[in-house]
């Protein structure tokens, strides 16, 4: 069976196929079978179990009307690295980033000479690794959003549910 992607989860990457038949057929990661991952609007070969699409390839002639879904900030790298560099030990940085768990955990055991020791390190290996960052990989690894992006096109949001 052949369809097109009509919709993937970035976080799960699950999916749902338009079946050229005029059914929908869901997706999970394990089924899609091609090396690049799923991205909306790709043209694909598939079978079929019931209402699920298994062994999921991307056609060949798939060209330049594809949709890939990228993350996307509005965070900045620069204002991060310098987060880390003044209060590195504290972990401002990564609450500025998201990382609640990791910025709690640098907050308390800078509360310690030994936590110190361990943290004063810990933001300067941090702030090294987002100066060295591209603004892509940046986006990947603190997204606030994600974006639908029809290659060969100007960019345009994407709106996804919220949990």
């Amino acid at each position: 069976m052949r369809g097109q992607v009509l919709g993937v989860d970035p976080d799960s990457r699950r999916g749902q196929i338009a079946g050229d038949d005029g059914v929908r057929y869901a997706f999970r990661p394990e089924d899609w079978s091609d090396l690049g991952e799923p991205s909306i609007g790709a043209r694909v070969d598939f079978e079929t179990e019931d209402r699920r699409a298994l062994n999921v390839f991307r056609l060949p002639d798939d060209g330049p009307g594809r949709v890939a879904v990228v993350p996307v900030t509005d965070r900045n790298k620069y204002i991060a690295a310098l987060l880390a560099f003044a209060f590195g030990p504290l972990g401002l940085h990564r609450f500025y980033l998201g990382r609640k768990g990791s910025g709690l955990a640098m907050l308390l055991l800078s509360l310690t000479v030994i936590g110190l020791i361990v943290t004063g390190p810990w933001g300067f290996v941090d702030m090294i690794r987002y100066l060295m960052m591209d603004e892509e990989e940046f986006a990947g690894r603190y997204p606030r959003g994600h974006e639908a992006v029809r290659l060969g096109a100007e960019r345009r949001p994407l709106s996804l549910p919220r949990r």
